[in-house]
């Protein structure tokens, strides 16, 4: 079960990488890339992870995190509210306010690094933050939809 904020594995992770002689770079890794997912046999498996960096002689790992901001909350609760009017009751209302809980938290890791040409990554992130990326994915689909009202009886 991994805890609500990750910072402490965060931490962990720096110091790790540090141990092992690589260097960090700050950056996010995006879907555009070839990359390949690791998977987990267990909590540690993040360590296991640095070690096939280390082997694989890569020169550095990419590392990226996610801190709710107020302004994140901000944000999603006004274009929930928006698509839910008039219901005021709506259950992913409920969902965004209570994230309020967890501004300031780290709720994603991201580490990476590159081998002939692929990039090799490790994800971690907690319940909460998969709530938020479900509500975001939510209405970013809904507000693209486009309503054609015209007749199309020719």
């Amino acid at each position: 079960m991994q805890p609500d904020n990750l910072i402490s594995l965060k931490d962990d992770m720096v110091a790790f990488i540090a141990g092992h002689g690589l260097r960090r770079f700050n950056g996010y890794v995006t879907e555009e890339v070839p990359t390949v997912l690791f998977e987990e046999d267990d909590a540690d498996g993040w360590k296991d992870f640095v070690e096939h960096a280390k082997a694989a002689n890569a020169p550095f790992i990419t590392m990226s995190e996610v801190i709710l901001e107020k302004t994140d909350i901000a944000l999603l609760l006004e274009q929930l509210r928006e698509q839910n009017f008039p219901d005021e009751d709506a259950p992913d209302l409920d969902d965004a306010e209570y994230l309020i809980n967890h501004v300031g938290k780290t709720g994603y890791l991201q580490l990476g690094f590159a081998n002939q040409g692929v990039m090799f990554l490790f994800e971690v992130s907690t319940e909460w933050y998969e709530r938020f990326q479900q509500l975001m994915e939510a209405v970013t689909d809904l507000s693209s939809v486009i309503v054609d009202d015209s007749d199309s009886d020719e």
